[in-house]
């Protein structure tokens, strides 16, 4: 797993090293833009919707949603990465802090229309992710959803099978969803629905029920 230090040294390759692996339709990032285009346009059915970014990094979505009007708070642990993403969004509120420790104590006391996570949570065991999950829940404002885009599989058996394939590149320190787990473990109390992108991505949105 990369730290804030790894992410830091990668932030100016970043962008690139995605695009290569998506165009090739490639692990990890085969349907990367088809995630993030799905999820920008779920959320500009509402107009000047207030977005909370989870592990926001260069800002690849968090810009276009900014620009079209969406009122953006971001969180990130690399302090390079958010200089990329001041950039682009002067006016975003951008904080510094390692999510895998929990939210940070400013936002709590906010409600948000939608809070995303692109290609960040993977690197949080099911615990955690349930755990961060759960606290989203009580900073989404009223039919507010929650937007996941990320390397993600329905079952533990088309984890195994990407996995297989991609057995020479496969990053072990890293923890994918696998759908079917995540719902079983968020229980009645949520809504999950999947839409699978490619064969190692796609978008999970949840809503508390």
């Amino acid at each position: 797993m990369l730290n804030s230090e790894g992410f830091d040294l990668w932030a100016n390759n970043y962008d690139n090293d995605v695009n290569i692996s998506q165009e090739n339709n490639n692990y990890p990032f085969a349907g990367y833009k088809e995630v993030l285009n799905g999820i920008y346009k779920l959320i500009r059915q509402k107009d000047k919707a207030k977005v909370l970014d989870i592990g926001f990094g260069t800002g690849i979505l968090t810009t276009q949603l900014y620009r079209s009007g969406c009122m953006i708070t971001g969180i990130d642990f690399s302090s390079k990465m958010i200089d990329i993403a001041k950039l682009k969004m002067p006016e975003a509120r951008l904080i510094n802090c390692d999510f895998s420790k929990g939210l940070p104590s400013k936002i709590t006391n906010q409600a948000f229309d939608y809070i995303i996570s692109t290609y960040a949570m993977h690197h949080l065991e099911d615990g955690a992710k349930i755990s961060l999950i759960k606290s989203f829940g009580d900073l989404l404002a009223p039919n507010g959803l929650i937007l996941i885009g990320d390397v993600s599989f329905e079952t533990e058996e088309e984890l195994e099978k990407c996995k297989e394939r991609y057995s020479n590149v496969w990053d072990n320190d890293e923890y994918y969803f696998v759908v079917n787990g995540i719902r079983q473990k968020l229980g009645d109390a949520y809504y999950c629905n999947y839409k699978k992108v490619s064969h190692c991505a796609g978008i999970l949105t949840i809503a508390k029920e």
